[in-house]
């Protein structure tokens, strides 16, 4: 019995907010965390934003059983965020 393999690739959905230190420098304060779809990384990115200095929302496609990822794409984002390289 075969699979097939023409699925499409889940996504990974991520939202992460971060604060500053004492010292200035941004620290992860939520995050991050996978989400079950884009519109609700969004709605979770939207809610966090008035309580923390920076949040992020963003996807990409993903095949983990090959390690394979896509470019990442920006779904949300508010305040100071590092570079997510």
């Amino acid at each position: 019995m075969s699979q097939s393999t023409e699925h499409k690739n889940p996504k990974l959905i991520v939202v992460a907010a971060f604060d500053r230190g004492e010292d200035g420098e941004l620290f992860p304060a939520f995050g991050p965390a996978d989400q079950q779809s884009e519109d609700r990384a969004i709605r979770t990115a939207r809610a966090l934003a008035a309580k923390h200095v920076g949040v992020i929302a963003w996807s990409r496609d993903a095949d983990p059983t090959v390690g394979d990822y896509g470019p990442p794409t920006t779904l949300f984002v508010s305040g100071d965020v590092p570079d997510m390289e």
